[in-house]
Formats: structure tokens, sequence, C-alpha cells
């Protein structure tokens, strides 16, 4: 049997100092940052994601940045093929990358695969789109609770995306979403992966979080946010969704002043990040959790190889 694969990640919520906290232990041990981030994957959107610099990426070298181009769409069952690549090429080269990022799901899809859930027949997807313009997302939920009550009890009534994604399957099988889930094919090939959870006191973070979207705003995510508009991406698209951007948008159609975008938009990133909290409590049970003074040493061990890490 082949070895396991090995890696080591760095998880937390947005703006609690992963990223700095990561520089400094992949640059020491001479590891590759393997990035964990369902937005930094699309190219062009830069500022708003909070994607390395030129000059972090020239310290250490950061994988699966940019690597879809929009208009496409990103997937986490995309991501971890990706990311076994990146980790067997890293072990064959005799490194143990360090992933990092916030993306539970993600990483969740990497070290325990996912379920095959065949597509939606193409028309039933634009159908279902064209409704939930006409009727509103709600409309479609109340539908989908009728064909699986299991799955819309997990999702919210405005999450368009995921409620088209399941609505949309389960109408193109005849078998509910939440049937396909049960029967998830484990990920073929084993991954020996320490996962690390950074924290902070909430206040802390809740600060941290207001001080970085004013320091992004003025680094231009504005303008990045207009680029974006001019895409003209479908609604449902994850790049329009993106916490922050979403909220820049409303105001670039008019729908509020800067002011009210960037408080609100302030205000969904705190809920984000209680969210991702939540996950990683729920989630990943087993992971050794801590501030950064109490988790670099055990994470620079992990990096070194050390399976007591």
């Amino acid at each position: 049997m082949q070895p396991p694969l090995r890696a080591v990640a760095l998880m937390g919520p947005t703006g609690v100092g992963k990223s700095a906290l990561a520089l400094e232990l992949a640059e020491a041990c001479g590891a590759a940052i393997l990035c964990c981030d369902s937005m930094q994957v699309y190219r062009g959107l830069d500022i708003g994601t909070a994607k390395p610099t030129r000059k972090e990426r020239a310290r250490v070298r950061h994988l699966l940045l940019d690597c879809c181009e929009l208009p496409d769409t990103f997937s986490a069952a995309r991501w971890a093929r990706l990311a076994h690549e990146a980790i067997r090429a890293e072990n064959a080269a005799g490194r143990i990358p360090l992933i990092v990022g916030g993306t539970g799901l993600y990483l969740r899809a990497l070290t325990e695969g996912l379920a095959e859930i065949p597509p939606e027949d193409e028309s039933v997807r634009t159908r279902l789109a064209e409704e939930a313009k006409r009727l509103g997302t709600p409309a479609l939920h109340a539908r989908l609770a009728r064909l699986d009550a299991e799955t819309a009890a997990r999702l919210s009534p405005n999450d368009t995306q995921r409620v088209l994604r399941a609505l949309g399957v389960t109408e193109t099988t005849g078998r509910p979403f939440n049937d396909w889930l049960r029967t998830a094919r484990k990920a073929s090939a084993r991954i020996h992966c320490p996962v690390f959870v950074l924290e902070m006191p909430r206040e802390t973070l809740r600060e941290r979080i207001a001080a970085r979207f004013a320091a992004m705003m003025d680094a231009g995510w504005l303008e990045e946010t207009r680029w974006l508009a001019s895409l003209e991406l479908p609604e449902a698209h994850p790049a329009v969704r993106a916490v922050g951007y979403r909220q820049l948008l409303a105001h670039l159609r008019g729908a509020c002043t800067l002011e009210v975008a960037v408080r609100d938009g302030i205000t969904a990133t705190r809920r984000y990040a209680k969210r991702q909290m939540t996950w990683f409590a729920h989630q990943t049970p087993e992971a050794t959790r801590g501030d950064a003074e109490q988790l670099a040493p055990r994470i620079q061990r992990a990096l070194a190889g050390e399976m007591d890490a």
C-alpha cells in the first residue's frame, strides 16, 4: 500500500492572522503554502480576497492561487483534485506543504472526499435560474423542502447558489440531493494532515476585521469591484455573492451609499468569521487550537515531519 500523502493545515476565520503566521513558518521551514480559499482561486480578485502580495510570494511559494479565470466557477472537488496533485509533488520532492485558509469545505473535500454527485441537466438549471429571478429563491427553497426536507433544512432560503444546485440535481436525477450526499465516495488517496486552528479573542477579531476592511478600501477595493461589475456575471456566481464584494456591488448599482456599503460589508465579514469559527468547532473537533504563540512551534514540528506534532 502506498504511504499516505502528508500535509499540515493552518485554518481559522478571516482576519485572524493566518497568512502572517503561515508566511513566517513556511519561510523558516522551506515549505510551500497551499492556499485553501474559495475566492483566492479567482484571477483578478486580489484586494478583496487579501491575496499574498508579490513580495510575499517571492519569499514563499504559494500554490492554488489564480487558478480560475472569470467567468468560470470553481468547486471544492476541483480544488481537492489540484491539492492532491500539489501535495503529491511536494512530498515527492521531500517537502510537506502548509495548507492555509478559511474554507473548511475545501479541506474536508481533500481529507475525506466528496459525494459523486451528477451535474444538473443544463435545461433544468436554466429553467430554475429563471424561476429564481421571477419567483425569488425562497419559493424554490420551499419546493426543495417538499422534495428533500433534510437538505432544505440545512440551507438558507436566500442561498441562491446552493438551493439551485440541490434542486437542480434532485429534479435532474429524480433522487433527493441528500441521498447523493449519503453515498459519498471517500477520497482514494490517504492523507496524513494534522489540523491547527488559529484563534484570538472575539472582540480583537472584530476590531481587526474593521481595520482590514478599511485598509483594503484604501488599497483600491472599490475599483477592483467596479472591474468585477463590468464582467456582468450571473447573480448566483460565487464572486458576485462573496462577502464584501456583494456589498460594494450594491453601492455601484446605486442601492446604497458607499458609507452604508462599507458598514454592511464589515458586519457581513464579522458574521462570516463567526460562521467559520462554528464550522471549525463542529467539523474539526480533533484539531489543535490556540493563538499564534501556542501553535507556531507545533506547526513547525509538523512541517519538519515529526509525527507526534
